[in-house]
């Protein structure tokens, strides 16, 4: 995945091969940032202009690499990986800047809606809005597992589960429109 920036190409990676305790990496990385004490299912690599700068590790369910898997706002990278969000700054000295545990399963995805100024996290059971400094203002879940769907609509965001159920979740409050 790669992302236009103001301080150049970032582009995301996959490193389901990295180890956290090697110094004998197939691609060395700068910085190290491990977000959590369990189990690392999800590693993802961010290098910006062709420079590894940092790996990112996390547990819940495994993440590919997608449209979706990262965005840029105002100088700040934003990266679902595993059952988390990291925010990371893009300017030296290249740093993480917060992380949030957002779903208890797997973030699909990250994603920001302009008119709202909404910061939403698409998870596999969770449906999070979070503020730009890494606060979560609410987490809504459904019946089932959000994996037929999920859109960002001017009145609402939509999310359809594993039943095709489709949930209507307001912008602010994140309560149930429509089920």
């Amino acid at each position: 995945m790669n992302v236009h920036t103001p301080y150049g190409l970032v582009t995301i990676v996959d490193e389901p091969n990295y180890s956290f305790n090697s110094t004998d990496n197939a691609q060395p990385y700068a910085l190290h940032v491990l977000l959590t004490d369990e189990s690392v299912t999800s590693i993802h690599g961010v290098k910006l202009n062709g420079d590894s700068i940092l790996v990112v590790g996390a547990a819940g369910g495994c993440t590919a690499i997608h449209k979706h898997s990262a965005l840029v706002l105002d100088g700040k990278l934003y990266l679902a990986v595993g059952d988390h969000i990291a925010c990371l700054s893009l300017e030296l000295p290249y740093r993480l800047l917060w992380s949030v545990r957002v779903d208890i399963a797997t973030c699909f995805g990250i994603h920001y809606e302009n008119q709202q100024r909404a910061l939403l996290s698409h998870g596999e059971l969770e449906i999070t809005r979070l503020s730009r400094d890494g606060v979560i203002i609410w987490q809504a879940s459904g019946a089932d597992i959000f994996s037929e769907g999920f859109c960002l609509l001017p009145a609402y965001i939509e999310a359809v589960d594993f039943n095709r159920s489709v949930y209507r979740f307001d912008y602010v409050t994140g309560e149930l429109l429509h089920y």
